[in-house]
């Protein structure tokens, strides 16, 4: 039985896990065998570019974050190498980045399974979310949308009054 100071500092760790698990929007566990420093520093810098904590934990201690909140049906996925990556803001920011790399690094980087809003999300579902762009992307693309009609109609006008003889900035004055 371990001594009251470290089952102390685990449950501690376990409680600050619960919180990161139950504050998060969305979150994806990872099978990180045989990674390099080298890919996994990159990986790190990608998180953190996208604000997405990842880290690596223990099994022991992900199950008990996990089951406080409800996450049960992960329990399966939590055996060999486990790392955790989450975010509080973007559901969609873990997705995309683990799924990206898990793309890069075929073999090596493999997503175990995933959570969202409380709930556990099959891997489609992550793969799903992966494929939607970064949030200023999705913004851009529905901005240029709705200016879309308003530019095809200055051309068509432009084009009409300069047909009729007369330039485009006189016409624009009248």
């Amino acid at each position: 039985m371990p001594n009251a100071k470290v089952l102390s500092e685990k449950q501690a760790i376990v409680a600050a896990l619960t919180e990161k698990v139950q504050n998060a929007a969305a979150g994806v566990i990872v099978d990180y065998k045989g990674i390099t420093v080298a890919e996994d520093t990159a990986l790190r810098a990608e998180c953190r570019e996208n604000n997405v904590e990842y880290a690596v934990i223990k099994n022991t201690l992900l199950r008990f974050a996990f089951n406080n909140c409800g996450l049960d049906a992960l329990d399966d996925q939590l055996n060999g190498t486990t790392s955790l990556a989450v975010c509080a803001d973007d559901p969609v920011a873990p997705a995309r980045v683990i799924a990206g790399y898990a793309d890069k690094l075929k073999g090596k980087f493999e997503i175990k399974g995933g959570f969202m809003e409380g709930k556990v999300v099959s891997l489609e579902t992550i793969q799903a979310l992966a494929a939607i762009p970064a949030l200023p992307v999705l913004q851009a693309q529905v901005l240029g949308t709705m200016l879309a009609p308003i530019s095809a109609l200055a051309c068509v006008l432009k084009q009409i009054a300069e047909k009729n003889g007369a330039p485009a900035e006189e016409a624009a004055a009248e």
